[in-house]
């Protein structure tokens, strides 16, 4: 295996309610009726993932005009994503020493409008886009018809774009760099165990978005899990990867979490 880097990738703050994110976090009780709420700010990020001989994006970040319409009202009004316009994916990409002809590859976690904003900078090229048959499949079934999940917005994905369909549990995309099906929040949701010669990374994403969804093992939130049975099943997939390497586990939205990895790993 060469020598593997992950850099981080600051795409902004998302304000939510905590009731979202940790399922029953405000849930009344006999002795306290009326809870109170708290919004709490999230991270949104990519990862450039530099390996011997390609470069590799972990997703791509929401539309900068997330806050301008492009985002339902309703997913805006509850996922208030506070400085999308100060965040495009050239400009995040340029402050940690990349830009978007440096880009071999794209890795999408899932096609949600948080993850596939940016996706339209690699329309009509031949930059292969990795992304599980699953989350395909429900992608366009949630954004061309009233079914499946208000978070996919065809104007994200529905391009010409270079797809690279993965199929089944794991996906080696070269040595030291595996992805791994983690469904539960969405049905094709892709993690990743990375290993470089700082330690091993072990990509959890929106299986947990913070924390509390990994070590109380508390769900994600209203609307945010497809199936909570699968869910719970990736969970004990990454915390046996963990066990088994004792890698850093990095979540979808956790903004301490984050910080607390600086730049990334041999950055």
């Amino acid at each position: 295996m060469g020598d593997i880097s992950v850099h981080l990738v600051d795409r902004g703050r998302v304000l939510t309610d905590m009731g979202y994110v940790l399922d029953g976090y405000t849930m009344g009780s006999a002795s306290n009726r009326s809870p109170d709420h708290e919004t709490a700010e999230f991270v949104v990020w990519n990862a450039v993932v530099d390996g011997p001989d390609r470069t590799v994006l972990w997703d791509t970040g929401a539309n900068p005009e997330a806050g301008d319409g492009y985002w339902p009202a309703p997913l805006y009004e509850a996922f208030e994503y506070v400085d999308a316009a100060e965040h495009t994916l050239e400009g995040d990409l340029d402050s940690v020493g990349y830009d978007l002809g440096d880009i071999d590859a794209v890795v999408m976690s899932h096609l949600h409008l948080d993850h596939a904003g940016g996706l339209a900078e690699f329309a009509g090229t031949d930059v292969p886009v990795y992304v599980h048959e699953e989350e395909l499949k429900f992608a366009y079934y949630s954004a061309k018809t009233t079914e499946g999940s208000i978070a996919y917005l065809a104007s994200d994905f529905d391009r010409d774009l270079n797809w690279n369909v993965v199929h089944g549990g794991e996906h080696t995309l070269f040595d030291g760099f595996r992805l791994v099906h983690l469904p539960g929040h969405t049905p094709g949701v892709l993690g990743a165990h990375i290993e470089t010669p700082d330690g091993d990374v072990l990509v959890a994403g929106d299986e947990c978005y913070v924390e509390g969804n990994y070590t109380d093992e508390v769900p994600l939130g209203p609307g945010l899990l497809w199936s909570e049975r699968d869910w719970f099943e990736s969970l004990q997939k990454v915390k046996e990867l963990e066990r088994r390497t004792g890698g850093d586990v990095l979540f979808g939205h956790d903004l301490e979490r984050f910080e607390s990895f600086g730049d990334g790993w041999n950055a």
